[in-house]
């Protein structure tokens, strides 16, 4: 782009940019920034930048930064905006892949912080393998809550549950959201993006610290300065991502990643990222080596701590090293320091066993991950059912493909128990299921957040969802037919279910009311499921104890063993 005679045009735009000769002259190298205005994660990365540059120039070389767009995870869901995300991720690969090679950089600085930045920006970095290296914005501090305890941006979701429940006041929740997230930065826990930043240290496209020195530490600049010398000396070496992203260095972000226990969406980006450095990353290995490494680390919001506790606590490197004590780390891998992981990694120690723990004392032995062969209701439909002449709901499961569609599908079911003088829980359920048939001239089916906010479901609404509809249901209002107990009930269940599996309490969520189940009154039996009369048993549903397939299956387990141990 710059040498030869042929070039001088080139060189004339580069001078229209007021570079001087010498600047032309030495290598250039793009500084791609994601900042932001929007996103708190990105607000402050215009202060990142300008130390990478600081750094680039120190070490011989010149800086160009140009933007890259960024999505905030959390201020998109809950509406029309969770369609953007993900593939915002594929569109900041492609747009960092044409900059690059449209302008013909030496070198490459990514600088991302949020969720689909870090593996859209890792992304371009395998598809061009130009010597780069990245370093993001660092996650935010802890805020507050209502009662002085730390909380991060899930303990506001959980409020809004709260609250809901009639468990916390208007004025509570207020304090929540203005206190909980108090400034720049990644969200505080262990979500998508700082697993992201964490999982880039892990595989050595990053320098020790970029995972978890806080936002606002005069840390992450000196970071961020010596990325951008570090990026000349990588250049000099003409050392490439493709050298350092191996199977090897696939196999330890795996293994970080169950010993952390970072987000589950690592599992959709890994294989997306590895990918692009032509590795075939499947399920599997997910499987395979969260079997064998310990978990040893429970941050927000799988547990008490945030990210500067486990900066506090020694960082990703004393996770590591206490790995590599276990043989669970590959640490002759080569990374952007210019040493293998071993080399990074020999002095570090766990400060805080409270944050990180050893190995012999593991919250568990295994990464928490498992790779299930099936799916709740696989292929399956939500479908009417007809009782008596009332119209509900269930779920159906079909082997014939022209039946089966892409959603899963799961029922609430909220017991209820009533005290004297109440006697006919069978009828006060066909009560319930009657109303909605007069309010819906059948089911009623709603979003999860027109529930949420207090207002009914309409056909544009539904039409608009992102989940499309199994069954041919009345758009409506689920909050009158149901009693408020109940529902209060339902909410809290699904928001509880958004922990472990997330995107439960998305906006999309589609809820068909109502299923009712009626039972027999329960048959006098001892623990062993025996009546009074000796050796009359009765399992399954109709004794009036079991409620599910599951549990009357294990009911007659137990009653054959118990029988064959007896017999």
């Amino acid at each position: 782009m710059k040498k030869g005679l042929e070039k001088a045009p080139h060189r004339s735009l580069l001078y229209a940019l007021g570079l001087t000769k010498e600047e032309i002259d030495r290598p250039i190298i793009g500084v791609v920034n994601s900042a932001s205005e929007v996103v708190p994660g990105h607000m402050h990365l215009d202060k990142i930048a300008e130390a990478v540059k600081a750094g680039i120039r120190m070490a011989g070389g010149t800086p160009l930064e140009f933007p890259a767009i960024a999505v905030c995870d959390g201020i998109a869901m809950n509406h029309e905006g969770m369609r953007f995300s993900l593939p915002s991720r594929d569109y900041i690969a492609d747009s960092c892949e044409i900059m690059a090679r449209a302008h013909s950089f030496d070198g490459l600085v990514f600088i991302p912080n949020c969720d689909k930045t870090v593996p859209g920006m890792l992304m371009a970095m395998m598809r061009l393998n130009l010597p780069s290296i990245l370093v993001s914005g660092g996650p935010m501090l802890p805020g507050y809550a209502a009662d002085g305890k730390h909380a991060d941006l899930i303990s506001v979701f959980e409020a809004v549950g709260g609250y809901k429940a009639g468990r916390l006041s208007a004025e509570e929740l207020q304090q929540m959201e203005e206190r909980a997230c108090p400034g720049c930065g990644s969200c505080a826990g262990m979500f998508t993006a700082n697993s992201m930043n964490c999982l880039a240290e892990t595989i050595g496209v990053a320098l020790p610290g970029n995972g978890t020195i806080p936002a606002v530490y005069s840390a992450r600049l000196r970071l961020a300065k010596y990325s951008g010398m570090r990026v000349m000396e990588l250049l000099r070496q003409n050392i490439r991502p493709l050298d350092i992203v191996t199977r090897k260095s696939v196999e330890n972000a795996i293994t970080v990643d169950m010993a952390l226990g970072c987000s589950t969406n690592t599992v959709l980006h890994l294989p997306a990222i590895f990918g692009e450095a032509n590795l075939d990353i499947n399920l599997d290995i997910f499987d395979a080596v969260s079997r064998k490494t310990p978990n040893l680390c429970h941050l927000s919001p799988a547990g008490k701590h945030y990210m500067i506790d486990l900066d506090n606590a020694g960082g990703i490197r004393a996770v590591m090293n206490e790995l590599a004590r276990g043989g669970l780390i590959h640490t002759d891998c080569l990374t952007v320091t210019g040493k293998t992981v071993g080399e990074n990694i020999k002095d570090a120690k766990i400060l805080n066993t409270d944050v990180i723990h050893t190995l012999e004392n593991p919250y568990s032995k295994d990464g928490g991950i498992s790779i299930l062969r099936g799916n709740i209701a696989p292929k399956g439909a939500v479908v009417n059912e007809n009782t008596n002449g009332i119209i509900t709901v269930n779920g159906h499961s079909y082997e014939d493909p022209a039946l089966q569609t892409g959603n899963t599908n799961f029922a609430l079911l909220v017991a209820k128990h009533f005290s004297e003088p109440f006697k006919d829980s069978n009828g006060y359920g066909e009560s319930i299921a009657r109303l909605s048939n007069m309010l819906g001239g059948g089911v009623i089916i709603q979003r999860f957040g027109d529930l949420i906010r207090g207002q009914r479901s309409t056909p544009k609404r539904i039409e608009e969802s992102f989940v499309t509809p199994t069954l041919s249901a009345t758009p409506g209002d689920l909050s009158l037919v149901m009693p408020k107990r109940i529902l209060d009930g339902i909410i809290e269940m699904i928001y509880a279910l958004d922990k472990i599996a997330p995107g439960t309490a998305n906006d999309d969520t589609l809820l068909y009311g109502v299923e009712v189940k009626f039972y027999n009154m329960e048959v006098q039996l001892d623990n062993n499921l025996q009546t009074c009369h000796p050796g009359l048993f009765v399992i399954g549903d109709g004794s009036g104890v079991t409620h599910s397939l599951s549990h009357a299956s294990a009911s007659g387990v137990y009653v054959a063993r118990y029988i064959a141990e007896n017999a």
